[in-house]
């Protein structure tokens, strides 16, 4: 009798802990960035006389997203930095090359952002950003724009995120003058649930 109770009791407990998980995914959302919908844009003096724009045209990455847990928010993404784009062939040119990116040495840019702080409409995710053969601790600022279905059958949601960096403390110190020191970049991630 105190084996068949005992049988039974390991039976409700397993049964408890496989519905506990199967709530736990239930709320929990990754994502696949949707790239076509997402952007990674930046911004740099040049010489204190203009702004330079530009971006980045080629990266992939996913997240992890629950409005109920926004603590729990996760996300990596991987850049090929041959992708960068300012809209001038020459100049992409030689930000490719060794007094740049150095994209035949370092080909891939990325960030893994591992902890959020702020609640369902943004806050900071703190991460490591690695670039130029470097990875520094950096904080994006983010804010949640929304989240729904799509009109495929899917699930989407979408952030912007925005930041500065010292390119030098990535090994990338080629003058542009000391307004170009700080670079600013602005993320728009849209997302696809898996």
């Amino acid at each position: 009798m105190f084996r068949t109770n005992f049988n039974k009791l390991n039976t409700i407990a397993m049964s408890f802990v496989l519905a506990l998980s199967i709530s736990a995914s239930a709320f929990a959302a990754d994502f696949k960035v949707d790239s076509s919908h997402a952007f990674i844009q930046f911004e740099i003096s040049h010489l204190g006389f203009s702004t330079l724009a530009g971006r980045f045209n080629d990266f992939e990455g996913n997240f992890s997203w629950d409005e109920s847990n926004p603590a729990s928010a996760a996300i990596e993404v991987t850049v090929k930095t041959a992708s960068i784009d300012s809209n001038w062939a020459e100049r992409d040119k030689h930000l490719r090359g060794g007094d740049f990116l150095d994209v035949e040495k370092f080909p891939t840019a990325g960030f893994k952002g591992t902890k959020f702080t702020g609640d369902a409409s943004g806050g900071k995710m703190d991460g490591t950003l690695s670039l130029h053969g470097v990875t520094k601790p950096i904080t994006l600022d983010v804010k949640f724009i929304g989240a729904g279905d799509d009109p495929w059958g899917g699930y989407r949601a979408g952030f912007s995120a925005t930041t500065a960096l010292n390119r030098g403390d990535f090994g990338i110190s080629y003058e542009l003058g000391p307004a170009a020191e700080s670079m600013k970049f602005e993320l728009f991630v849209e997302g696809i649930r898996q």
